[in-house]
């Protein structure tokens, strides 16, 4: 056996016992009580990671939905968007007060929660999370639609065998395994209707407002994408819908 065929045996074990280590039970809602709205079609949303690109899209579709929006940012100078209904913030998600401070009068929350710090250990998606669920209760917030990713829980490997066997574990097995976390601080808690949106492989392609969602979308072979445009409005679709509210759709073309 040459050393290169060693090397991929061990790297193909790697990347199977890592993907199996990101799979999860279907998260489901633990709340009992039917979910409950009194806003209207219209409300005002407070919308986490608002600089992003999924999060530039939400703030604008919110914003052209008729929606009073917040938008929570570190550098409020790169949002470079003005509008009479929006309001922006600057805080950070790390810190609990200035958080809290931004959840003040909200009816929903949009989190499009993400970084770029790929290669090393961190915690960002599920201590940022943790303190928007708490905040979320302390403010009596009822909803939150959260953006995560096919390929975590249940939805292992549905990102294609490029993502599965080699992107998800040479570039982002820390991202992920955070984001696995993440998305069990918000399936453990009781009180708040949440939704766990899972995209593929996101792409800056203008909405086409077409795509499938449910718990069967993505592909166990070839990459799937979706443009961020359609993720956002897809979220926002769910402020007044309550087909998931509980559960981890995933979203795609």
């Amino acid at each position: 056996m040459t050393c290169w065929q060693i090397i991929l045996i061990g790297w193909l074990c790697y990347a199977i016992g890592y993907n199996l280590a990101l799979i999860r039970k279907p998260p489901r809602s633990k709340k009992i009580t039917p979910p409950s709205r009194g806003w209207g079609n219209r409300t005002s949303v407070l919308i986490i990671g608002a600089t992003g690109g999924t999060g530039r899209q939400l703030v604008e579709q919110a914003l052209e939905q008729g929606h009073q929006v917040t938008a929570f940012v570190r550098k409020p100078a790169k949002l470079k968007i003005d509008h009479p209904k929006l309001r922006v913030v600057k805080g950070d998600v790390l810190d609990y007060t200035s958080v809290e401070a931004a959840m003040q009068g909200q009816s929903a929350v949009l989190s499009a929660l993400g970084h770029k710090r790929f290669f090393w250990p961190t915690k960002i998606l599920s201590r940022g999370t943790g303190n928007i669920l708490r905040a979320m209760k302390a403010c009596r917030v009822p909803r939150l639609i959260c953006e995560s990713s096919l390929g975590v829980g249940n939805a292992v490997g549905r990102l294609g065998l490029p993502a599965t066997f080699f992107f998800v574990p040479l570039i982002l097995p820390f991202y992920l395994w955070d984001r696995v976390r993440q998305e069990t601080l918000i399936g453990s808690n009781i009180g708040i209707d949440w939704v766990l949106v899972r995209p593929p492989v996101l792409t800056n392609r203008a909405r086409q407002g077409k795509y499938r969602h449910g718990f069967n979308v993505g592909n166990y072979i070839w990459p799937r994408r979706i443009s961020r445009a359609d993720v956002a409005d897809f979220m926002l679709s769910q402020l007044n819908d309550d087909a998931y509210v509980g559960t981890a759709p995933g979203v795609c073309y």
